[in-house]
């Protein structure tokens, strides 16, 4: 097998500075994350260190709901930021 590398190609990429996420885009990106971030802490616990005894603190609000919806909006947030269109005035590239 040949494997053929057009360089011109490789150099024309290499000009090019738009990125298909914005500066702003990666901002909502890492927010997202650590919302999500935040719902796994909020998940965390509620466990006991004997295993005979039986703790109904892990069946409270706080792991059964808020955090799986905590995570669910960090995803929706990482989603809709990698899937918004950029503004026209929005410029990637650097001044």
């Amino acid at each position: 097998m040949s494997y053929i590398i057009d360089f011109e190609l490789f150099l024309n990429m290499a000009d090019n500075s738009k990125m298909a996420i914005t500066k702003r885009g990666l901002k909502w990106i890492l927010m997202g994350f650590l919302v999500m971030l935040a719902g796994f802490i909020l998940m965390m616990g509620g466990g006991v260190k004997d295993p005979q005894v039986f703790n109904w603190s892990m069946f409270d609000f706080r792991h059964l709901v808020a955090a799986p919806v905590v995570i669910l909006c960090g995803v929706v947030i990482v989603i809709i930021a990698i899937m918004r269109r950029p503004v026209e005035g929005e410029d990637n590239s650097k001044k």
